[in-house]
């Protein structure tokens, strides 16, 4: 798995414009050979943070090249970006944890 970290921060003022090109690119995004998922935050600072994880790396070189994707990279730099930092990682380790669904119902039958 290719899990790619995209961090950066916005011109003031531009955030529900930007809001549109997310929109457009997250669609496009969904629609990757490879695509499994990703999740966006903002921070109390003003930083956005986007992780998204791809299954390979010939998916990502697909989103990466996708020529929609790259004009609203060239796009995002001159209009709407004063930083960003891409990390794209390799998975080499995962570990999950789920509370057991047994639990839940114990959980919600006790006493308020």
């Amino acid at each position: 798995m290719i899990v790619i970290v995209f961090r950066s921060r916005l011109k003031p003022g531009l955030g529900d414009e930007y809001a549109a090109l997310v929109s457009r690119m997250t669609e496009l995004a969904q629609s990757m050979p490879g695509y499994i998922s990703h999740k966006g935050y903002v921070a109390e600072d003003g930083e956005r943070v986007t992780v998204v994880e791809f299954e390979n790396e010939e998916g990502l070189r697909v989103w990466r090249t996708n020529p929609e994707h790259v004009a609203a990279q060239k796009l995002a730099r001159q209009k709407y970006y004063t930083e960003y930092q891409l990390q794209v990682c390799t998975l080499t380790r995962e570990s999950n944890y789920k509370a057991q669904e047994a639990a839940k119902p114990a959980a919600a039958a006790a006493p308020a």
